[in-house]
């Protein structure tokens, strides 16, 4: 099979030497892309030592990195496309496991790697982003109809063909939720399986004022 990773990321030469060496190891041959959001330390350096493919982004955000490498990739010749950050907080060794998981079931569009688990540290994810969270999942629930237990994940295992004609709107941290209707519309259900959540390498990014774009998503993604 064939099986793209993107990675966006900014400053992260903490985290992605050991995000891509797991890749690496947990998958036969992938294709990593690096989307950079121009960083003014090793990120991209690094990088491509380890063999992945770096592409310098042109605009800011998550989302709009995650757009650029959708629109520069062959979906034709891809089987399953996967959403991994870079500050090793997510465990690429559960990546075959959701890859399996859309091999046998036809019905399942994207599987999501689930945080909340009775493992999770709230040390290792903020309480403040924790309860946020939750209210996000509750929201997206209600509003949008898609019923995950983390909605905001940033590990995800997509079939290629889904994201055929996808131009994503989100520019940031919204992008998440913006996928999870655009898989649901397309008619496919989501799964989750649990994983165990790191202690992220490097500096976080995500800060609080990001809840309230992902909130305006949220909203937006009603009329969409």
């Amino acid at each position: 099979m064939n099986v793209l990773v993107i990675i966006a990321a900014l400053n992260e030469e903490e985290g992605i030497g050991p995000t891509i060496a797991e890749i690496q190891q947990s998958l036969y041959n992938p294709r990593i892309l690096v989307i950079d959001g121009r960083s003014v330390d090793r990120t991209v350096e690094i990088s491509k030592d380890m063999g992945a493919e770096v592409m310098i982004q042109k605009g800011r955000g998550k989302g709009n990195a995650i757009s650029q490498a959708i629109q520069h990739i062959d979906l034709d010749n891809t089987d399953y496309v996967v959403l991994i950050d870079g500050d090793y907080t997510y465990p690429a060794t559960t990546l075959p496991e959701m890859i399996k998981i859309l091999e046998n079931d036809p019905y399942i569009g994207m599987v999501c790697g689930n945080r909340f688990t009775r493992n999770l540290n709230l040390g290792k994810l903020h309480k403040l982003l924790f309860i946020g969270n939750k209210t996000i999942s509750f929201l997206h629930s209600l509003l949008n109809g898609v019923n995950l237990r983390d909605p905001l994940t940033g590990l995800r295992v997509i079939k290629a063909g889904i994201l055929k004609g996808w131009k994503p709107k989100s520019k940031s941290f919204d992008i998440e939720v913006e996928l999870n209707k655009w898989v649901k519309k397309r008619g496919y259900a989501i799964a989750e399986v649990p994983i165990r959540y790191r202690q992220r390498l490097g500096e976080k990014k995500l800060k609080i004022r990001h809840g309230f774009t992902i909130l305006k998503r949220i909203l937006l993604e009603l009329f969409s």
